[in-house]
């Protein structure tokens, strides 16, 4: 029980993407095309999504003059994911999400507790502590495995975390 808070939000962001990767692990490849209608995320772009906005997140609250304001959500995007593997087979971005989270935890990490718990500008314009916005972004994947598991149950199958419970 001797770990800082810092610590504790990085354990709690690789716990929700090792959940996220064991989702994405239980679809068969030849399904991560899949969406449950038109213009809803495939599985493909739910995890493409997942990965770049926790690159997004790790970039900037660790940025020394962070500020989710200072430009739109696209300039994010080029900015601290435009660089990334850009295939979308299911081996790529298992491999880009297990990469992605050890980066972003190393940028943290680097940027220090002291530096986390300094103010950021949300995207709404309202400060928030940076380690507290942290949570937002776990959050966020967390919303987006739901969804995975929602896709998986549509394909007719069980989800990893539902079998991980059932012991199986």
């Amino acid at each position: 029980m001797a770990k800082t808070l810092l610590e504790e939000a990085l354990e709690g962001w690789q716990y929700t993407r090792d959940g996220v990767i064991a989702e994405l692990a239980n679809i068969p490849a030849d399904k991560f095309g899949f969406s449950p209608a038109p213009g809803v995320r495939t599985v493909a772009e739910l995890a493409r999504h997942i990965i770049e906005s926790g690159t997004v997140m790790a970039g900037e609250l660790s940025w020394p003059d962070g500020n989710f304001t200072r430009q739109g959500y696209p300039d994010f995007l080029k900015e601290y994911a435009g660089g990334l593997d850009p295939r979308q087979d299911k081996a790529s971005l298992v491999a880009l999400m297990r990469a992605t989270v050890e980066d972003g935890s190393a940028k943290i990490r680097t940027a220090g507790e002291g530096h986390m718990l300094k103010p950021i500008t949300q995207f709404n314009g309202e400060p928030a502590a940076r380690l507290s916005w942290m949570s937002h972004g776990v959050a966020h994947e967390e919303y987006h495995r739901g969804q995975i598991c929602l896709y998986e149950r549509i394909l007719g199958l069980v989800p990893a975390l539902t079998k991980l419970i059932h012991g199986g």
